[in-house]
């Protein structure tokens, strides 16, 4: 028997000190301000975005600190859910020490007060009055229940003790607020994701990374419909309905599956003059298996639904598929061929064959207008809408993609229409944009045939004869075969080089070719032979007969500045946007959040705790009336938990009240 008592001691003792541990005030604070520093964390920090993006704004080092640390989803981070778990046990543990004796003193008139006691308070009184002490303890305490006082009286050697409290209630300020912050902790704990922690921690749930449709994500990252808490996104076409929501999860996500379906109906946006929205709205469908028939509803921004405490929100917007009509004119060796027309849709990725050259079209995006600035001469701040747009990826078999956008509707530059095409070959660069002449027609058959006499050998060779003719027909040696070869080689020989990159190319050639000191006369005289054969190419089938106009020479030098750029375009076919059919996407946000009626519960709790605190505060007086000598003698003290100042008016007041009611006309 003594053995076990010695061993069962230090048990005893050390779960007696994790108890007064757990419920300490110094536990309670630390836990406190490392759940404020977790906040302030994650308002700084932008929260479950993209892994890529944490990459490229914190560099691979500090990203791998950060993701370890949890600080990319701190809200659900283990070591923050375990703070919150100690705080609800911290806090527990200090309303079970310590309510029941606050309980205990709201009732308590503390009736054992000792006159040495009532001597030595700071807030205190005395005086005597003629009469006996019966009637004078029935004066004061019929003045003090007046002024709101619980009193009681208790006989005593020294004479009968009078002891009154009024806002007892105000131990429960303390309950009350204790309480809150436990029922606060508990129901973010029901928001927080331990489900999905605990569920990946047993193998049972697994994030998905891949792109997958939504039917095509595998039942290990699916969640099913169930009383968890969670936040997500989905985006829905005009027209189609979908029953599912995607969670964000570190580097992937996961398929949460709701218990009822939703159909776009409608998605309307409005936008202000600079093109940006100014609001949008959605005209949702809600089909669900408990109710007798669907029923229709708006949202807007600011404006959910909420149905079976799922909290459907207006969130973003995003094309939705839209079915476009492209036309693809040829760039390289087949151009002048009839452009090939097909459809495709916003987010459609194919293979392409163009020539020899086989290329995977993703197609990204599509707006409908495009609000940029144009600055002008009267109006350096002018915005205009150039009208819709196309992006889209060229991908070659090895993975390299270039971007680019195509816009629909000509653009206007120093009076010349203008096909506008930008480029870049990584997200990291700007834009690079192809100016391609509009011909008289308003299309691009003009341009596409002249590229195509350019690449047609027989063209080349043809103009390159003539003009070789016609060069050595001033010249002494007109008949020399060597001579002859020699130019026409040259001058064929420099339209394949423009071909290759443009005036550039042929730069480059005349520098690394041509002897040091004949580049002087030979540089000009080569460049201009290349600018005669591309205006005899230019003009191989026009009527000589008719005298050429301003018109024809700038479109000749604009198509000439476009096909020297075609190397850097990297593209075989331009791709023309014809026709389309905008279909638009609503972004919903879809929430539920079980533990937010707890939340309210304990907000309310703490909002009425703190008000009892600091506007009940907990005052007592004790009067001890002690019979001497034919007089009572009036011993009184007071004490005041909260607002010491405003307790020492109170006194006076109180003071003065039971002097005259005992009878003492002597201000206090």
């Amino acid at each position: 028997m003594s053995d076990a008592k010695t061993s069962s001691s230090p048990r005893q003792s050390f779960s007696r000190r994790l108890f007064l541990l757990l419920g300490s005030m110094d536990l309670a604070i630390t836990l406190l301000l490392a759940l404020a520093i977790a906040s302030i964390i994650g308002t700084l920090l932008q929260q479950n975005q993209p892994y890529a993006d944490y990459v490229i704004k914190f560099g691979p080092f500090w990203f791998d600190v950060f993701e370890t640390a949890g600080l990319y989803d701190v809200y659900s981070a283990l070591w923050f859910l375990v703070i919150l778990t100690l705080l609800v046990i911290s806090t527990s543990v200090c309303v079970v020490r310590n309510g029941p004796s606050m309980i205990k003193d709201m009732w308590n008139l503390r009736t054992h007060v000792r006159e040495k006691s009532l001597r030595v308070m700071h807030h205190n009184d005395q005086w005597s009055v003629a009469g006996t002490s019966d009637a004078t303890v029935t004066a004061l305490e019929s003045e003090l229940t007046q002024e709101g006082f619980r009193v009681r009286q208790t006989v005593k050697e020294e004479g009968i003790l009078l002891s009154a409290m009024r806002g007892g209630l105000n131990r429960l300020g303390y309950i009350f607020t204790h309480v809150a912050i436990i029922v606060i902790c508990v129901g973010g704990l029901l928001d927080s994701n331990l489900r999905i922690k605990f569920a990946e921690w047993q193998g049972d749930l697994k994030v998905e990374t891949r792109n997958l449709a939504s039917s095509d994500v595998p039942q290990e990252s699916r969640l099913p419909v169930g009383n968890q808490a969670f936040r997500g996104s989905v985006q829905i076409p005009e027209g189609r309905t979908a029953n599912v929501v995607f969670l964000p999860l570190r580097d992937g996500y996961l398929v949460q599956e709701l218990p009822f379906r939703l159909k776009v109906d409608d998605f309307r946006i409005t936008h202000y003059a600079t093109g940006q929205p100014k609001s949008f709205e959605t005209d949702l469908v809600v089909y669900d298996d408990e109710l007798p028939e669907p029923f229709e509803t708006t949202i807007s921004v600011n404006h959910p639904l909420i149905h079976k405490g799922h909290a459907i929100y207006q969130s973003s917007f995003a094309d939705g598929g839209s079915r476009l009509k492209i036309a693809a004119w040829p760039l390289d060796e087949n151009a002048g061929k009839a452009a090939v027309d097909f459809d495709v849709e916003v987010f459609e990725s194919r293979q392409m064959s163009w020539g020899d050259q086989g290329l995977r079209l993703e197609v990204s995006s599509f707006r409908p207008f495009n609000i940029n600035p144009d600055p002008t001469e009267e109006d350096p701040d002018n915005l205009r809408d150039f009208g819709p747009s196309i992006g889209f990826k060229l991908r070659t078999v090895t993975g390299e993609a270039r971007e680019y956008v195509n816009y629909m509707a000509p653009v206007m530059r120093e009076g010349r229409a203008f096909y506008l095409s930008g480029m870049r070959s990584s997200p990291a660069e700007e834009f690079g944009y192809l100016y391609i002449p509009m011909d008289r027609q308003g299309g691009l058959k003009a341009f596409s045939q002249f590229l195509q006499r350019l690449h047609d050998t027989t063209s080349v060779e043809t103009v390159s004869k003539q003009m070789m003719q016609e060069t050595l027909a001033q010249m002494s040696e007109a008949t020399n075969p060597q001579l002859q070869a020699s130019l026409q080689s040259t001058l064929t020989t420099l339209v394949t080089l423009y071909l290759q990159g443009g005036f550039t190319e042929v730069s480059n050639f005349i520098e690394t070719t041509l002897p040091e000191s004949q580049r002087e006369k030979l540089g000009p005289a080569y460049l201009g032979m290349l600018r005669e054969m591309l205006a005899r190419l230019y003009f191989m089938d026009a009527d000589q007969t008719k005298p050429v106009t301003e018109a024809e020479l700038l479109f000749l030098q604009d198509a000439a500045d476009a096909i020297g750029s075609l190397t850097r375009y990297g593209s075989p076919v331009y791709l023309a946007l014809k026709d389309f059919e905008h279909v638009q996407a609503s972004g919903l946000q879809i929430a539920r959040a079980p533990g937010k009626l707890t939340v309210y519960v304990g907000c309310a709790l703490l909002i009425v705790g703190v008000f009892i605190l600091f506007y009940l505060p907990q005052r007592r007086f004790w009067a001890l009336v002690k019979q001497n000598n034919g007089e009572s003698e009036i011993i009184l003290a007071g004490m005041s938990n909260r607002n010491p100042r405003d307790f020492d008016m109170l006194f006076d007041q109180v003071s003065d009240k039971l002097r005259r009611a005992s009878g003492n006309s002597d201000s206090h």
